[in-house]
């Protein structure tokens, strides 16, 4: 069965915020650094978009990463994401913040990891998912998984499943660009 068809509609609905992590999430996993020390971290901008159309429907999205990056930052201003938590190396205790921050509970989140770090805080969320590629701790804990790799549209897909269980697909992307379900795999 494709992630397509196994995504758990009824889970996802009424979720309030999506929680990603960042190295193998939102970027393949690779850090490149330079001379100065500076990082280099490549995005998917399909993910970016899935991101937008996403938070087009009310739904949030959150950065909760144990490293701290400037690029990160960076990335997150430009997707208009307000929740961004860097360097939480217990990342429990980040969602806790994080749903303080938000007024919210754990119940009301979808979180996406792919290594252990994320498993305390991801199995606190109602819908735990993972790239195909997670860590396989992550994988036997996700209640759904997505076909694509961590940076290689994972994230979109996850985008569109919440996008789709949440009602906001013909407002969201039929409307604008004339694709159905079908037309993109659902």
């Amino acid at each position: 069965m494709s992630a397509y068809e196994s995504f758990p509609r009824d889970i996802a609905k009424g979720i309030k915020i999506l929680v990603l992590d960042v190295d193998g999430v939102l970027t393949e996993g690779h850090v490149t650094m330079t001379d100065s020390g500076d990082e280099i971290k490549n995005f998917n901008v399909r993910d970016g978009h899935g991101i937008k159309m996403l938070q087009r429907t009310g739904i949030e999205v959150a950065i909760l990463t144990g490293r701290k990056s400037k690029v990160v930052a960076h990335r997150a201003a430009d997707l208009g994401i307000q929740y961004l938590i860097q360097g939480s190396l217990r990342k429990a205790d980040g969602l806790k913040d994080l749903c303080a921050q938000a007024g919210i509970s754990p119940e009301d989140c979808a979180y996406m990891g792919d290594d252990v770090i994320d498993l305390p805080a991801m199995m606190q969320c109602r819908l735990t998912t993972a790239p195909s590629n997670a860590h396989s701790s992550v994988l036997s804990k996700a209640m759904w998984v997505s076909d694509a790799k961590g940076g290689a549209g994972a994230v979109r897909q996850l985008c569109e499943g919440l996008i789709l269980a949440n009602d906001g697909w013909d407002e969201i992307l039929s409307q604008a660009y004339g694709v159905s379900p079908q037309d993109c795999g659902w």
